[in-house]
């Protein structure tokens, strides 16, 4: 099994990745609507928010894709993620034919923060920009 660590690692970077870097890019295109979607759940100045988000998911994706500063960038991805689930996946207050969809989005989402955290406490792998610079 140890024979698979570091490929595994690499492919998890990547599907982790292959959903963060595609949806940071679209909100960059569709910046009006992501900050009128967040404006919608009430938060705050949200071009800031629309900005800092394109910030995490572009910049975190690149870090996965790259295995660069790995644990750092899984860890604010990870906070990302649930800082966003708790906003705009709260199936708990919202009409009960919305619940379950909103619900397995959540537990999806939550399921994607233990991947996250993985990542942090183990490493990005010996196939990463982390791993070149410690040797």
């Amino acid at each position: 099994m140890n024979a698979l660590q570091n490929p595994l690692a690499l492919l998890a970077r990547l599907l982790l990745a292959a959903l963060f870097l595609p949806a940071g890019i679209s909100k960059i295109s569709g910046f009006a609507g992501t900050a009128g979607y967040i404006g919608s759940v009430g938060l705050p100045m949200p071009e800031l928010g629309a900005a800092i988000a394109i910030a995490v998911e572009v910049l975190g994706g690149i870090a996965l894709i790259l295995g660069l500063g790995t644990r750092w960038a899984a860890l604010a991805l990870a906070g990302f993620t649930l800082v966003a689930s708790w906003f705009f996946h709260a199936y708990w207050a919202m009409p009960a034919e919305q619940q379950m969809m909103q619900q397995l989005m959540f537990m999806k989402n939550m399921g994607v923060v233990g991947g996250l955290l993985a990542l942090a406490a183990f490493g990005a792998g010996a196939f990463s920009l982390d791993a070149r610079r410690k040797a």
